[in-house]
Formats: C-alpha cells, sequence, structure tokens
C-alpha cells in the first residue's frame, strides 16, 4: 500500500505510485533534497505528442530529457565498483551503472526497453543495498494505459506488450525482486500527455 500523504497532489494525479518496503517514507524523511528533485522534475515533465512520434534510438527522447533534468540538480550516471572479498580472496561483483545517483538515491528511467530490464535494475538495487551502497531505488516507466495513446498515433507496435510498463513492472515488484531495498515506482499516466 502506497503512502499517499506522502505526495503531493499534483503527482497522485498525474502518476501512477507504487512502493516496496516504504520507500515513500525513507526516501521523503532521509534524503529530503533527493525527493525534492525527484518531486520538481516530475511536477515539471510533460509527455509530448511530438516526442512519442519521434522514432527511438540508443536512448529516446523521454528518457534523455528524464535524465537531463536530474542532471541539473547534481545526479550522475553511476557505476559502482564492487567487490567481495572472502579471507583476503578478492571476487569483482559487478553492477550495471545507474541512470541518476545522488546521494545514495538510485534511479533508473525505463520508457521503452525490453520488460528484462526491470529485473535487471530492481537485482541492481538489491545488492546495491546489500553492499550499502544506496539507501532506496526508484523507476520511472510508463503507465500500461499508454498504449491506447500510441495506438491513436499508429506507433503501437513500436511500444508493444514485452517492452517497460507498469503491468510488467508490479508482479516483480511485488514479488521482492528487489530484496530489502526500499523501492519506489512512477508509472507515466496518461493526465501527463500533451498534444503539441
Amino acid at each position: 500500500m502506497t503512502n499517499q500523504s506522502l505526495l503531493p497532489k499534483e503527482i497522485s494525479d498525474r502518476f501512477e505510485v507504487h512502493e516496496w518496503r516504504n520507500g515513500l517514507a525513507i526516501l521523503s524523511a532521509a534524503h529530503p533534497e533527493e525527493w525534492k528533485n525527484i518531486l520538481t522534475v516530475l511536477k515539471g515533465f510533460k509527455l509530448r505528442k511530438s516526442d512519442i512520434l519521434q522514432p527511438g534510438g540508443a536512448k529516446g527522447l523521454i528518457s534523455s530529457s528524464l535524465d537531463s533534468h536530474f542532471a541539473k540538480f547534481g545526479w550522475i550516471e553511476k557505476k559502482f565498483d564492487t567487490k567481495i572479498v572472502v579471507d583476503k580472496s578478492e571476487y569483482a561483483a559487478p553492477t550495471h551503472k545507474v541512470d541518476c545517483y545522488k546521494n545514495r538515491v538510485a534511479l533508473e528511467v525505463e520508457w521503452n526497453n525490453k520488460d528484462p530490464f526491470f529485473d535487471r535494475d530492481l537485482n541492481n538495487f538489491r545488492l546495491l543495498f546489500d553492499l550499502r551502497a544506496i539507501d532506496a531505488g526508484v523507476i520511472i516507466t510508463r503507465c500500461t494505459e499508454l498504449q491506447q495513446i500510441f495506438n491513436r498515433l499508429g506507433r503501437g507496435p513500436s511500444f508493444g506488450n514485452s517492452t517497460t510498463h507498469m503491468a510488467k513492472l508490479l508482479p516483480r515488484l511485488d514479488g521482492g525482486s528487489g530484496g530489502g531495498c526500499p523501492v519506489v515506482i512512477f508509472g507515466i499516466r496518461e493526465a501527463c500527455y500533451v498534444e503539441d
């Protein structure tokens, strides 16, 4: 159950929000600056028709736009150098780099990747949390309801069922794929859409 009292109405009206292990409470209380950054970026976010109509690439316009807004607040792409030491023997324990990182909060933007990227993100959060490198993880993705807009714009096949959207993420979150790591999920709803 999501702690709605921690969400401003303008966020809950435009985004579907879910949490795991009290992620909202941890972000708002232990990381107030990062929480404020997240809310500011989301409040300013618009899902523009022109961005949807642009063909994707290595990193689409929507993901790049969100990443760049976080960068303005000092968030960085981060790769962690992790190792496990057992009786003086070191073993590399590589993790995937995180899209946006600031002060022990890891944030991933999953707009239109293949849905196994959710497994990678949640496993990465779990491992980094267990290694005491992060306190919480955040994923921004799209709500499944947006498929109606994509279909109407003739872009439906580009945003298929096997790509990253809320219906593919929630079973993984609810199934505990993030382990003990507190996680917050923001799903971009149709209320964010603007015709430009």
